[in-house]
């Protein structure tokens, strides 16, 4: 099932590189925000595996996936 919805529309996404919307011809990236503190996550890649890593002072460790809040935002 894929989750990736334009907020505009509830359109599917298309993967052109970035996030597009055909409907809306709109471009988004996909950005993750802690749970706990609710600040901008960095995406650490290696392997093939995703992990988020929180660097507020308040966190400061790595975040499960499975809670991280994800958001669609327009690209300029």
């Amino acid at each position: 099932m894929n989750e990736n919805h334009c907020p505009q529309c509830d359109n599917e996404l298309q993967w052109q590189g970035h996030y597009h919307c055909m409907q809306c011809d709109v471009d988004f990236k996909k950005v993750a925000f802690c749970p706990d503190c609710d600040s901008q996550l960095e995406k650490l890649q290696a392997c093939g595996a995703a992990n988020y890593f929180c660097h507020s002072e308040s966190c400061n460790e790595l975040k499960s996936k499975s809670r991280v809040r994800f958001e669609f935002q327009k690209q300029a």
